[in-house]
């Protein structure tokens, strides 16, 4: 029977005590109240004018919060007493002439909400634990609180920021100030993420006085680019960089530093820093939803090193992927603002940032904004790819092992049948990568037809090819190498398996001539950028939106001209757009955001059974991995090996161990073992019913996982899948069977041109050519060579895929123009002339001005025949000529060529006398009217 000190009240106010005890308070009965024994002193039951609050927090000997003590059961009413509460927080305290304390509190011991009467609008919240004494005694010196501050946020100076950016800093600011807690920004690959990030961070330290800030990445990888990011960073209202501003921190280990204001650190490192662990480097190197763990991880407790409030805010980079499961524990232990950045969100993270997005930036968005590149879609299908083959029995074949690459030649003693997604695991089909990289070759040269060298040959621009395994992006280099006739550092792998040190081969790709193609099979990290980058092929599927939106974004960043020729000399024009070239159906495969089994496909068998045997790892990630890999393996191996491997699982077959393993975990027969035990149990206490069900579910784990502590099987599987055979059909030889464009490029082209009207009509009040254009006929004589300059300079700036040239070729394709433009001004203008209505189709600006010549010359000779003489003529000509080069012709142009050569302005003057000044004026008006 439970003692009279254990009723539910008593059981909260123990844990009260407890939490109140971890953050640092002394807690005193109010009969025995000593205030100068701590900073912080919580008093039970002090008396009140409306009756005994629960707890009364003092600071320094001063009130100043209150704590409301509910039971446990009461946890879903908290929210409900907080009238009560404040009515125990605005009373008046025996002994103290107080005002309203500030600091309310309600609590279970389990549960615990906040509300800081501070505040310009106070709003309870829940938070992980009670602040320490130190920290409520800053907030009660402070004039204003956070939130408060954050109302005082000025507004946004836009200078070298994107509209994009602006958007999504002021719509999040706005968030801000209305005291949401969570906050999405969804921003395309490649936009620019992180600026934006870093850019309203600065304000929230300049501004909000914000204490401390957590920058939370993936992996260890994008903790050192933000990294560096901070260091570059330079604010447009400060000479100084950020780091010369604010102290940053990257946390490599357990020790936080409390003298910096940025802190950058992986989602794992904080957990283990939460619960009180040590972290090895290698766990930050990979996707976290990817670790596996021995037993059951850890809760994260209470960290007097890094108590709730240490950070006012939390940045969340990459936050689709690390905001779930276990790592959400980091992010409900602080009591601090989330903002979470990402590209490609899923319907999930709506819902974890309360479908507050503050910036909903897309792919198409920012294409259309010129700061990322469309991208066309060409594929090539080949009849192997899509319908597989068949090896006939007998065939002699060459045999392959996989790990060792080791060949062998065998006769097939039965008919071999393979499928398409067979291809590069089972079957090697050497025809089949040879006719994808031999269409690939002969097709680049016309996506890219201006791509032709000072010797006259096509340069192949950079292209990054997936792969499907290690083994397959092999086969794919030797072809490639031999396909194209170069040698080895024409293409090279990029996976943090090759021999050479992957971000050395990854630094030359970005930033050198050689390697001209890559060939990757685990996903170049999520944040690199490859801006030279101009063709994606893909040789493997994927399954998911996600992550093949973070495929894509490796090829949609912009590039400035001289930038991209310095790895791609013979580039004309600025990077406009990708392709992608689909050799095996991704673009159409059904895209699913679900995870696989396998949690973790990168690690190795060998450390799956040695996790199960020796690490005592039993969690149903783990067993479902096993088992998929014996699956498998179970396709793989001969009959003879069967016998041996259930010789060694103590009789049991693969398909038996398989099936052991699935079954530990499953939620029907955990179903059912609860059932038949509480049968079986009937009339006994709960504690013992249950401890009986983790007896029996155990006892099931135990049964399916023993066999892996025999040694012998274990080597054995590992020796047996060593020897994993690839056939390699040399008989079946492939063929294309559908090969072109598959995006609508009408589309496409309708898109540039819209994109770029409307960038004219939106600049045409403060660009000087596009007023010229918009006004009277007599005042487009103003219009000169220079103006035309500053306007495509402008554009090229901010609108780098709409060059004239690009949009010319948009009309094109949609057969409304024909002919090609001298060079980007001359279209320039013919493109300006069409859309502010001067010509009713788009017009080559030299043969506009050619027929509006004739036209003057025509007026002028009526009522007098052959006015102008064969000389005079010749030169008007030459000035219509000059005029559809330059636009407008002045007095000085005639010291130029052609001019000079005939005699300059001299001549024109002895040719025409006083009529040369008003022919000058009439032609730059007639002719560009």
């Amino acid at each position: 029977m439970k003692s009279v000190n254990q009723n539910p009240e008593q059981i909260a106010r123990d844990k009260i005590d407890a939490l109140l005890k971890a953050s640092g308070w002394v807690i005193q009965d109010k009969k025995n109240i000593n205030l100068n024994v701590s900073l912080g002193v919580a008093v039970r039951e002090y008396q009140t004018d409306v009756g005994p609050a629960d707890y009364v927090l003092f600071i320094n000997k001063k009130p100043v919060g209150i704590i409301e003590a509910k039971r446990e059961e009461e946890g879903h009413k908290l929210s409900i007493v907080e009238d009560q509460s404040t009515g125990y927080a605005s009373a008046k305290l025996k002994y103290c002439d107080n005002e309203m304390l500030p600091f309310v509190f309600e609590s279970t011991g389990t549960i615990t909400r906040f509300t800081n009467h501070l505040d310009p609008k106070p709003r309870g919240r829940e938070i992980f634990s009670f602040y320490k004494p130190e920290t409520l005694q800053e907030w009660i010196q402070k004039t204003n609180s956070l939130r408060g501050r954050l109302l005082e946020l000025p507004e946004l100076p836009t200078l070298g920021l994107r509209n994009c950016q602006v958007n999504a800093i002021t719509n999040l600011e706005k968030s801000f100030k209305e005291a949401r807690p969570k906050a999405l920004i969804q921003m395309a690959t490649g936009s620019g993420k992180t600026f934006t990030a870093i850019t309203f961070i600065y304000r929230l330290l300049k501004y909000s006085k914000a204490k401390r800030i957590l920058f939370l990445v993936d992996t260890r990888n994008l903790g050192i680019q933000a990294e560096q990011e901070f260091m570059t960073y330079e604010p447009n209202d400060d000479n100084r960089k950020f780091t010369e501003l604010y102290g940053v921190t990257l946390l490599k280990n357990s020790f936080i530093p409390n003298d910096s204001q940025v802190y950058i650190s992986t989602i794992q490192r904080m957990y283990s820093i939460l619960k009180g662990t040590e972290l090895d480097e290698s766990a930050e190197e990979e996707n976290p939803n990817e670790l596996m763990f021995g037993k059951d991880p850890l809760p994260v407790v209470y960290s007097e090193r890094v108590p709730p409030e240490f950070f006012d805010f939390i940045v969340i980079d990459e936050c689709h992927r690390s905001i779930y499961n276990l790592w959400k524990q980091v992010l409900d232990y602080f009591d601090a603002f989330q903002v979470g950045l990402t590209a490609t969100p899923e319907k999930r993270t709506f819902g974890y940032f309360n479908q507050n997005i503050v910036s909903d930036y897309g792919y198409e968005k920012a294409v259309i904004d010129g700061v990322l590149v469309p991208y066309n879609v060409f594929t090539i299908e080949t009849k192997i790819t899509k319908e597989g083959s068949k090896i006939g029995l007998g065939e002699n074949v060459d045999m392959r092992e996989r790990l060792t690459r080791r060949k062998f030649w065998e006769t097939i003693d039965e008919e071999v049948e393979y499928k398409g997604n067979q291809l590069d695991k089972d079957i090697v089909n050497p025809s089949q990568i040879r006719t994808i990289i031999r269409a690939f070759k002969e097709n680049v040269p016309a996506m890219f037809p201006d791509r032709i060298d000072e010797q006259g040959i096509f340069e192949i621009p950079k292209t990054l090819i997936f792969a499907k395994t290690d083994s397959h992006a092999e086969d794919i280099i030797d072809i490639v190498r031999e396909e194209f006739g170069e040698e080895n550092r024409f293409c090279k792998k990029v996976t943090y398996k090759s021999e050479e040190d992957p971000k050395s081969v990854l630094s030359q790709f970005r930033n050198n001539y050689y390697p001209r193609i890559a060939v990757t099979v685990d996903m170049i990290a999520t944040g690199t950028d490859i801006k030279p980058l101009e063709i994606l092929l893909f040789m493997r599927d994927v399954r998911s939106s996600s992550y093949y939106e973070q495929m894509k974004g490796r090829g949609t960043r912009t590039i400035a001209l001289d930038d991209l020729r310095k790895v791609t000399p013979s580039a004309k024009t600025t990077k406009d757009h990708f392709v992608i070239i689909d050799a095996i159906g991704v673009e159409n495969s059904h895209k699913t955001d679900s995870r696989p089994l396998e949690k973790n496909p990168g690690m190795s068998l060998k450390d799956v059974m040695n996790n199960i045997a020796i690490g005592n790892n039993t969690s149903e990630e783990l067993l479902s991995t096993l088992a998929n890999r014996l699956i498998r393996l179970d396709k793989q191996i001969n009959e003879s090996e069967r016998n041996k491997l259930s010789e060694l699982a103590d009789g049991k077959s693969i398909n038996n161990i398989v099936k052991e393993l699935l079954n530990a975990h499953d939620p029907d027969t955990k179903d059912s073992i609860e059932k038949q035990v509480k049968d079986e149990l009937v009339g006994e206490s709960p504690d013992i019913i249950h401890a009986e069900i983790q007896k029996k579910q155990q006892e099931l784990i135990e049964g399916a996982t023993y066999i892996f502590d025999f040694p012998e099987l274990r080597n054995y599987i590992l020796d047996v899948r060593k020897k994993y055979d690839q056939i390699i059909d040399n008989i079946n030889l492939d063929e294309t069977i559908n090969i072109g464009w598959i995006k609508d490029q009408k589309e496409d082209a309708e898109l540039k041109i819209s994109a770029f009207k409307d960038w004219i009509e939106t600049h045409k009040d403060e660009i000087t050519a596009l007023q010229l254009f918009y006004a009277q006929p007599y005042r487009r004589r103003e219009l000169t060579y220079k103006m035309i300059k500053e306007l495509y300079d402008k554009l090229i700036l901010e609108q780098p895929t709409l060059a004239p040239i690009k949009v010319w070729e948009a009309y094109q394709k949609l057969q409304k123009s024909e002919g090609s433009p001298k060079n980007e001004l001359t279209a320039m203008v013919s493109l300006v002339r069409n859309i502010v209505g001067l010509d009713e189709s788009l017009t080559l600006f030299d043969k506009t001005v050619d027929q509006k010549f004739k036209k003057w010359i025509f007026k002028k000779n009526e009522g007098q025949h052959n006015r102008f003489t064969e000389e005079q003529i010749s030169w008007l000509k030459m000035m219509k000529d000059y005029i559809a080069n330059s636009f407008h012709i002045d007095r000085e142009d005639f010291d130029l060529t052609p001019f000079n050569e005939y005699g300059g302005l001299g001549k024109m003057w002895q040719l025409f006398g006083e009529e040369t000044e008003e022919i000058i004026s009439e032609l730059n008006e007639v002719l560009v009217a």
